[in-house]
């Protein structure tokens, strides 16, 4: 199984790399990159990949920005469940309430699974990396009559339509 984690942020990235090789018995290549593009296919050095995983830092301008600008170099393939968004810091006082919305917006629209990680807690990367490790062995194959495209169905960020909100006032 291959997995590309993109992140601005290489501490955090780290230590979800460390923690999926832990979690899994099977061979695991966990690759890190700031942003994209990945080498050509072409390119004798360009591996198989299961699941490219976006790491988002709300509170960080750049991160979310290097991960959009980053979209553009991947197979529309990939979106059919082999890209999954993880966004950190959606609890923190300076993240602006705009980008965690644009951030659901974004994977809404890409049928992308998001997921949410404490990042400043021991636990946060383990936690994070047991649900990656979930996606990706169906990405991978390697979940008996389960497909990444039907787990991507599953659990697929949603955003409710303005007409389609129920007020309870």
């Amino acid at each position: 199984m291959s997995l590309w984690l993109v992140a601005q942020e290489e501490e955090f990235q780290q230590r979800i790399a460390e923690s999926l090789v832990k979690e899994t018995a099977v061979t695991l290549n966990v690759r890190l990159a700031r942003s994209l593009p990945l080498p050509y296919e072409q390119q004798p050095n360009r591996p198989r990949i299961d699941l490219v995983v976006f790491i988002i830092n709300l509170s960080l301008e750049l991160s979310f920005q290097s991960a959009q600008d980053s979209l553009k170099y991947l197979d529309p393939a990939y979106f059919l469940g082999k890209v999954c968004f993880v966004a950190t810091n959606a609890r923190n006082a300076t993240s602006p309430p705009e980008r965690l919305d644009a951030l659901k917006k974004l994977a809404a629209s890409l049928c992308c699974t998001l997921l949410f990680a404490e990042d400043q807690t021991t636990d946060g990367a383990t936690n994070v990396s047991e649900r990656l490790l979930t996606i990706l062995k169906v990405s991978a194959g390697l979940v008996p009559m389960t497909t990444a495209l039907y787990l991507s169905n599953l659990t697929m960020c949603t955003v409710p339509s303005e007409t389609n909100e129920v007020d309870f006032d």
